[in-house]
């Protein structure tokens, strides 16, 4: 059981509502950030637990923005947090909110799981993730469900936007793929149930490398060149 679980299970905090293995996943990827000091930004906060759980979990290390649509929400500030209210479905919104925080270390995109919404989130913000930083967004699996607009291989939805991204960072090698701002950004992407995270760096073309005394005749040289050719 990770810190996360532990503070879900044992701590008394406001409602939090997520699924069981999200846990596993937050940990896996952000436990290397829980000695320094970094920018979350938190998109959907409902009950304002999540926001507790983030500073536990940091140490009171973060600083922590948040965005709701529900005026109320603006009750969960601190002097550790920072709550905007507006529509993550409306770009000006979060063109303006770019000017306001600074560069982030996490997003964490929990907001209200249309793929409109998702969508329009990544565009906006991804690039406001630092070179090193990690992007997350959430509940995938709305691009199924019919009353989400979704459904299985359906055209628009998140899911079906996001495996652009499986291209994307192979364009390096394949010229029929522009290598644009997210190849060069993202170094890896991570799909869990329900989960996408996008860990990024900066990145340069990729090569290959060899070190050893051959052994044996290699068979497939030739091939491999024109391969990478």
């Amino acid at each position: 059981m990770n810190d996360l679980e532990q503070f879900f299970l044992h701590s008394q905090h406001r409602l939090i509502h997520k699924w069981q293995h999200y846990f596993e996943i937050y940990d896996r990827h952000l436990q290397h950030l829980k000695g320094s000091k970094i920018n979350i930004l938190e998109i959907g906060i409902a009950h304002g637990g999540s926001l507790q759980m983030w500073d536990h979990y940091f140490n009171g290390n973060a600083t922590i923005y948040a965005v709701d649509i529900n005026p109320e929400c603006k009750k969960f500030e601190s002097d550790k947090v920072k709550v905007f209210i507006g529509s993550q479905e409306d770009e000006k919104f979060l063109q303006q909110l770019k000017t306001t925080i600074p560069r982030l270390d996490v997003l964490i995109d929990d907001g209200g799981h249309t793929f409109k919404q998702q969508i329009t989130t990544f565009k906006s913000l991804f690039d406001h993730v630092k070179d090193d930083g990690i992007y997350i967004c959430e509940d995938l699996h709305t691009s199924y469900f019919k009353h989400f607009g979704g459904g299985l291989k359906k055209r628009k939805t998140f899911i079906e936007y996001s495996k652009n991204f499986i291209d994307k960072l192979h364009a390096w090698h394949n010229k029929k793929i522009p290598v644009d701002d997210f190849t060069r950004s993202a170094q890896s992407l991570h799909y869990y149930d329900s989960v996408l995270v996008i860990e990024k760096r900066k990145m340069s073309p990729p090569f290959d490398v060899k070190s050893g005394e051959p052994a044996i005749e290699d068979k497939f040289a030739a091939d491999l060149v024109a391969i990478q050719k």
